[in-house]
């Protein structure tokens, strides 16, 4: 599969260098999460054959199921999906960072047990720019408190904001999404928060992301194929 996997990674990099330049971007203005939920450990390795090393994962179970027998390989495992506080202590140990920060609870939880591990985490706060019931994330208004109280954790280094757009062929109702987003870093960074990353788009909708300011694609099937 080494090959298949080779070449859609090199398409998947061409296809965002060339959405940075239709956004009148810099290239290396984004970077990409290749996302390897549902994916085994054999696609992993093969995968970081190809110099690939950080990975987004949706679960906490399969982040703890594919750490142990790639423990050598370097790997820095993202968590990207809804995370149950009570999952909390198995991130802390194994996660390099967390994109789906959404309320106070986890980040005490996680603040606890990253300091009862002796370690810190980055993490990106997300935040709900979609209508859909099923999307998760912290409310817009939110934002400005959760952001003040996060000086009470020592072990959580707010690096951005990440989100989920909604699930549209409506380009317009995307972009909103992607551009609320980009909204709330700026009205963050205008409130003294120095918060950089913003973690948006995915294989359907990157390009759209891109456009309005995403620093970070996080890409599975494009990458690895079709998911069984």
């Amino acid at each position: 599969m080494t090959g298949a996997l080779a070449a859609r990674w090199q398409a998947v990099r061409e296809r965002v260098a060339q959405a940075c330049v239709q956004a009148g971007r810099a290239v290396d203005d984004v970077t990409i999460l290749p996302v390897t939920k549902t994916f085994g450990v054999d696609v992993v390795e093969e995968a970081v054959s190809l110099g690939l090393h950080r990975f987004g994962e949706n679960k906490v179970q399969e982040i703890v199921a594919k750490a142990t027998p790639l423990a050598g390989a370097g790997i820095d495992w993202v968590m990207i999906g809804h995370l149950q506080t009570n999952k909390a202590r198995d991130v802390a140990r194994v996660a390099a960072e967390v994109q789906s920060l959404d309320r106070p609870e986890l980040a005490a939880a996680l603040d606890r047990y990253l300091q009862a591990e002796g370690r810190a985490m980055d993490c990106l706060i997300q935040v709900k720019t979609s209508p859909e019931p099923s999307k998760y994330g912290l409310a817009v208004e939110d934002l400005p408190g959760f952001l003040r109280s996060m000086s009470a954790y020592s072990s959580l280094r707010v690096r951005g904001l990440m989100t989920l757009a909604i699930a549209s062929d409506n380009e317009a109702d995307v972009r909103t999404c992607f551009r609320t987003l980009a909204e709330c870093r700026e009205r963050a960074r205008d409130g003294g928060f120095a918060i950089d990353r913003l973690s948006m788009g995915m294989s359907g909708d990157f390009g759209l992301a891109i456009a309005e300011g995403s620093t970070e694609v996080r890409i599975g099937s494009a990458i690895f194929g079709s998911r069984g």
